[in-house]
């Protein structure tokens, strides 16, 4: 018997039975609210564009490069392609700044050498705890669309589709660490959520997501990373 395929099937079965007592939830919450009309929501989705010409670049795929426990942050690194310069980011773990994903603004003043900043990156991977990862099935995501616009693009007829997309991360459960971002979306309000890491020594996790931030073609992935607090 496959005891960890049990668990998985489980594990989604519970995540499906939440998201449907949210759902159900939140329709009763708002019950009295007035609903948009179908005429509004023809007239966006006729009105803009959901694909757009492509450009030459990858998907933005963000890493955790390990936890500064004295500082109070993760280090986090952007790839942005082999030949570009990755971007650093501190994540804080705690004071005001807390869940705040912050590039290092300071590194890129003086240098813009790919091969400069991939060694400081080395040298200081070498300083940090690494954060042990965690099964994505123990934790599920939750998307909203907040707000949608749409955006003119040179040399298109239409608009392409804007979205401000809420994203929540919590466990499966009900019970421990959660948390909650909101990401401007193009082309399609899609997220998924790819792993999810426990911070040493700490009650907190870090989940990476990853939606359609990157208007070119049918959409191409980017990353953010979401800070898990209880």
């Amino acid at each position: 018997m496959n005891r960890d395929a049990k668990t998985q099937t489980a594990l989604l079965a519970l995540a499906r039975t939440r998201r449907m007592q949210r759902a159900l939830a939140h329709a009763y919450i708002h019950r009295d609210a007035p609903l948009p009309t179908l005429r509004l929501s023809l007239g966006y989705m006729t009105s803009t564009a959901c694909t757009t010409d492509e450009v030459n670049g990858i998907g933005h795929q963000m890493s955790l490069l390990g936890v500064a426990g004295a500082e109070g942050v993760a280090y986090v690194v952007e790839e942005l392609g082999p030949d570009e310069a990755p971007i650093i980011y501190r994540l804080w773990l705690r004071g005001p700044r807390i869940g705040h994903l912050v590039p290092i603004h300071a590194w890129y003043e003086q240098c813009d050498d790919p091969r400069e900043i991939r060694a400081r990156i080395a040298a200081i991977a070498t300083t940090l705890a690494p954060a042990s990862r965690s099964t994505t099935e123990a934790w599920m995501l939750s998307t909203r669309i907040v707000q949608r616009r749409a955006l003119r693009v040179a040399g298109k007829d239409s608009p392409i589709r804007k979205f401000a997309l809420q994203l929540r991360v919590e466990p499966v459960s009900g019970f421990g660490a959660s948390g909650h971002t909101t990401v401007t979306a193009f082309l399609r309000p899609g997220a998924t959520l790819q792993e999810v890491w426990s911070v040493p020594d700490e009650p907190l996790a870090i989940a990476r997501v990853s939606y359609t931030g990157i208007p070119s073609g049918l959409g191409l992935s980017k990353d953010t990373m979401v800070l898990l607090t209880e």
